[in-house]
């Protein structure tokens, strides 16, 4: 049987070549403890050589086609894919570029014409440590074997410079944004790469009680077991939020 994943195997292989693509790794909840209703499936690929503006173009309209809008009973999951040249993170430098990147937050501008591009990434610091640790290669070698490692300090600041853009989006992605948050704080206190689930609930036995309500709601949609409703929690959203920054603020070394 076919399945979502085969799908986006082989569009990537007809779209950028197998003479071209180096691996496809699976990486985010998928590898860290397992899909949620609404978690994306989460693909990177490593390739040996720069895109076209072609072949991005090829990329998107195939991923609007496979991708799906997210949420329990929809048939398809949203698709996050990254695309990579091998040396422009090998050796590993910071900030990493990444070729292309897909996410179902931009549909609608992919569909007016706009076309990923390639740019700075901080965020691949912890795509790639996800990759090594997930050791889960779709196509391609370990990824142990084409990636080095990445500097744990080059992960904090990943994830610190990615808070004001969290914060933006508060209002607009409300669940996610907390749960992400959650696990910024889980990392730089433990040093861990926890599934956004886990992360919560480490957060909420740390918590004062005032705070607490806003990612337990947070965690139940993700996990299914709630409705997604803020009307009644809207006030307390972003106190809490700003209470989890000043903990992240607060573990961030000192320069």
């Amino acid at each position: 049987m076919v399945t979502q994943l085969d799908d986006v195997v082989r569009l990537v292989r007809d779209v950028l070549g197998p003479d071209d693509t180096i691996g496809v790794y699976l990486h985010g909840s998928a590898v860290l403890g397992g899909l949620r209703p609404y978690s994306d499936l989460d693909v990177f690929v490593l390739v040996r050589r720069r895109t076209t503006a072609a072949r991005r173009r090829a990329l998107t309209d195939a991923l609007l086609a496979v991708s799906g809008s997210g949420g329990p009973g929809g048939t398809r999951r949203p698709v996050e894919l990254t695309v990579a040249v091998q040396s422009d993170i090998r050796p590993w430098t910071y900030p990493p570029r990444h070729e292309f990147q897909y996410g179902e937050w931009l549909r609608e501008a992919y569909q007016r014409g706009q076309t990923p591009g390639p740019g700075p990434s901080p965020d691949l610091a912890l795509l790639v440590t996800m990759v090594l640790r997930g050791r889960t290669p779709l196509v391609g070698p370990e990824p142990g074997q084409v990636l080095d490692p990445v500097p744990f300090e080059d992960v904090i600041r990943a994830m610190a410079a990615g808070v004001p853009d969290l914060l933006a989006e508060l209002d607009t992605d409300t669940r996610n944004v907390l749960l992400t948050l959650a696990r910024v704080w889980v990392t730089l206190a433990t040093g861990d790469i926890k599934p956004k689930d886990s992360a919560a609930a480490w957060a909420l036995d740390r918590l004062p009680e005032r705070h607490r309500p806003v990612l337990a709601h947070a965690r139940a949609v993700h996990l299914g077991e709630e409705h997604e409703c803020w009307g009644p929690l809207s006030p307390q959203v972003k106190p809490h939020a700003e209470y989890v920054v000043r903990e992240i603020e607060r573990l961030l070394p000192r320069d």
